[in-house]
């Protein structure tokens, strides 16, 4: 075994924990240097989190995108391969976006994820977060190469991860209709944390309900749906289906080969309620500028 892997083996053994703790100081300091119980050398970091959010801000603490604010933070500090510590902070945390972490001397990759996505399920055997319902979501690989001399202080940027449908409906919504039921093909509900790329794909109803307000209106019920993608655009079908309360069928649209990417919007506007609603598409760029179309 190297030397070097000595030294990571030992780190590895101070956190009883795994990936669960950040590495904690013994008291020791000489400026902004720190080292364990063991004397391994470490710097103290803070990270500032920023984003490609457009009007992202801090407020308050808290990490906006769109003026909605981001409910979880994750951070992952890898050295040869391995997780030697983690941090989640969520939006409660009075330092939420502003992470604190120990490094040891010598090279890193740091992971950070932000989202706002709901009930997310961490696999750290998998490397991966995988959410029930995808929101806003955002990432970054941060390379950092620890000595004495390094500044502590840094400001990260990080990426959106997630694209977005957004579907108009153009035609008069009928009394009853209690709910849009959107069904892509294929969708991707969580990301690999350490790569960035989409994990878990599915496909399952996203439900969304229609206030009664909206009953003899045109071109006001908007619906959308949030999915994790890669930068590369790819398609899906996707299959629109409004509801009564009792789940009677009042109407139903197809898309064919809708295409998606990262920090982009497809819109679609269209039919829903009439004989042979279908899809037409027309090309925009969202976040980046979204893509539009008609059904």
């Amino acid at each position: 075994m190297t030397m070097k892997n000595v030294f990571i083996a030992a780190l590895c053994c101070f956190l009883a924990a795994g990936c669960e703790k950040p590495l904690m100081n013994d008291g020791y300091s000489d400026g902004d240097g720190w080292s364990d119980a063991d004397g391994v050398p470490a710097k103290k970091f803070t990270f500032t989190v920023k984003g490609d959010f457009g009007s992202a801000s801090f407020t308050r603490g808290y990490l906006q995108a769109d003026g909605q604010d981001m409910t979880d933070l994750w951070v992952w500090d890898f050295m040869d391969g391995l997780c030697v510590q983690s941090v989640h902070q969520t939006s409660a945390d009075a330092d939420f976006g502003r992470p604190v972490m120990r490094l040891a001397y010598g090279e890193h990759h740091v992971y950070f994820v932000a989202s706002r996505g709901v009930t997310p399920s961490v696999d750290d055997a998998a490397r991966t977060i995988v959410w029930d319902k995808v929101r806003d979501t955002f990432w970054k690989d941060y390379d950092v190469n620890v000595v004495s001399t390094s500044n502590g202080n840094r400001a990260v940027t990080l990426d959106r991860v997630v694209t977005k449908a957004r579907l108009t409906v153009d035609d008069e919504v009928p009394a009853g209709c209690a709910s849009v039921t959107v069904t892509p093909a294929e969708w991707y509900y969580g990301i690999d944390y350490t790569t960035g790329s989409v994990a878990s794909v599915q496909q399952k109803d996203v439900v969304i309900s229609v206030p009664s307000s909206y009953a003899g209106t045109s071109g006001q019920l908007v619906v959308s749906v949030f999915g994790i993608s890669g930068a590369s655009e790819w398609t899906t079908d996707v299959t629109l289906k409004a509801k009564d309360a009792s789940g009677g069928l009042l109407g139903q649209a197809e898309i064919s080969d809708a295409p998606f990417m990262a920090n982009r919007v497809t819109e679609y506007s269209g039919s829903l309620f009439s004989d042979g609603s279908t899809m037409s598409l027309g090309l925009s760029d969202g976040w980046l500028e979204p893509v539009t179309g008609t059904w």
